[in-house]
């Protein structure tokens, strides 16, 4: 959902996880496992009527991938409801970051549910699964409930610090953070878009081979933000496995990708927070810089060495250090800008910066020992991901193009319906 940016330092602080609540975290003993496609095993758990959907009529399944031996990739199923399911389409739904868990999405965008002030859940009566069956796939590993190696451990300042054992020290118990984490280790997550679409595939064949009845159907794929990087390489990538013909695996049969105010291209989109902000300017005519800010934003993107010769280098070279560099540099000291300066929410303009919406009630909700047994969970859940997004940091993921368009042109002429939806804020 978020893109982020900093000095390592800062990296840490921003993405600090949000744990509320936290607890250790038992690992679940009652889930059921099936062998899904391409050899992919799957357990999982019906959710109880009431956590999330309240439609007792509606079910909902939730549990794990296990795509690799340290890689466990959460997922959240909910049938359509004004349908029959074994008859409606199924869409995915990913968020971005990267390192953004998709629980975000369900919670406070699209899902069957939110959560209010007072902890429980409600009915959201626009939810995407008014139409389509629903899956919500937190990814890569250690996003959100996706687990690698679990630890006990706690957060101190930027850090998770591990613990000998499941007892919370007088000395980390004032934090409230004490509880089951994964191993803070870059080497066991991907750290390039290209590199986490094999583990989404795989997710994808275990879950149609564990509930083909849901399967049936088209399949579309949904995301936002850093989305733009991971809608058009993950589809394409399923699209290659598709001719592959790979032992044991299903076709996917994509039908449509949509995508939300997608980061596709930096060296285009870094230029438009000028664009947009200054010159020609934007939709509600909204201008508080000074000239000071109006040229160092100028200098920063296009004087020579900056941002714009950097994005360029890295385009050119692919190098990780190049692109890392640029990467910092670019969201420093233009994305930044427009934070800095504009006191206004970087993706509604409207809004006032921090903005306090939506809620975020669900968070201490999916931290709950209740309904944390009830969906099967193994470890307390953040919102971010700060070791996918150092990872993916230290490649300079978030400033390269990654084949992005030509995925999106490929895409297009394999018939695949391409939706890519943005505001004017």
């Amino acid at each position: 959902m978020v893109r982020y940016y900093s000095s390592a330092p800062a990296v840490a602080a921003a993405l600090l996880l949000t744990s509320v609540s936290a607890q250790f975290v038992k690992a679940p003993t009652d889930l059921i496992t099936k062998k899904g496609h391409a050899g992919i095993n799957v357990r999982y758990k019906e959710v109880p009527a009431g956590i999330c959907e309240q439609d007792p009529n509606v079910k909902s399944y939730s549990g794990y991938a296990d795509v690799g031996e340290h890689e466990h990739i959460f997922w959240w199923f909910f049938e359509a409801r004004n349908q029959d399911p074994t008859e409606a389409p199924l869409t995915v739904w990913i968020n971005g970051g990267p390192g953004s868990s998709s629980m975000i999405g369900l919670f406070q965008e699209l899902g069957p549910c939110g959560v209010g002030p007072d902890g429980k859940a409600y009915n959201n009566p626009y939810s995407w699964s008014n139409a389509s069956n629903m899956l919500f796939i937190d990814q890569p590993t250690t996003v959100g409930l996706s687990y690698s190696i679990p630890v006990s451990a706690y957060q101190d300042g930027n850090f998770i610090i591990q613990l000998p054992n499941n007892t919370c020290p007088d000395y980390a118990e004032g934090t409230g953070t004490c509880g089951t984490y994964s191993k803070t280790d870059i080497g066991l997550v991907p750290n390039s878009t290209q590199g986490a679409a094999p583990n989404m595939w795989k997710t994808l064949q275990g879950f149609m081979g564990a509930f083909p009845q849901y399967s049936r159907k088209g399949f579309s794929f949904t995301t936002e933000s850093y989305g733009g990087h991971y809608g058009p390489v993950f589809n394409e990538y399923f699209l290659q496995q598709n001719k592959k013909n790979v032992s044991d695996a299903i076709e996917i049969r994509l039908e449509n990708v949509l995508i939300g105010n997608g980061w596709f291209d930096p060296l285009i989109q870094y230029q438009a927070y000028y664009n947009y902000s200054v010159y020609p300017g934007n939709t509600y005519d909204y201008d508080p810089y000074n000239t000071t800010i109006k040229n160092k934003w100028h200098n920063n993107l296009y004087g020579k060495g900056n941002c714009v010769d950097q994005t360029k280098e890295c385009y050119a070279t692919g190098r990780n250090d190049i692109c890392a560099s640029a990467d910092q540099f670019c969201a420093n000291n233009v994305e930044a800008m427009y934070d800095i300066y504009s006191g206004r929410d970087e993706y509604d303009m409207r809004e006032l910066n921090p903005d306090p919406f939506p809620y975020e009630y669900y968070v201490q909700y999916l931290n709950s020992p209740e309904v944390q047994e009830a969906i099967g969970a193994y470890q307390n859940f953040s919102e971010s991901s700060s070791t996918v997004s150092q990872a993916f940091s230290n490649t300079g993921d978030d400033d390269r193009e990654s084949n992005t368009i030509e995925d999106v042109q490929k895409l297009l002429k394999a018939g695949v319906q391409v939706v890519m939806y943005f505001g004017d804020a």
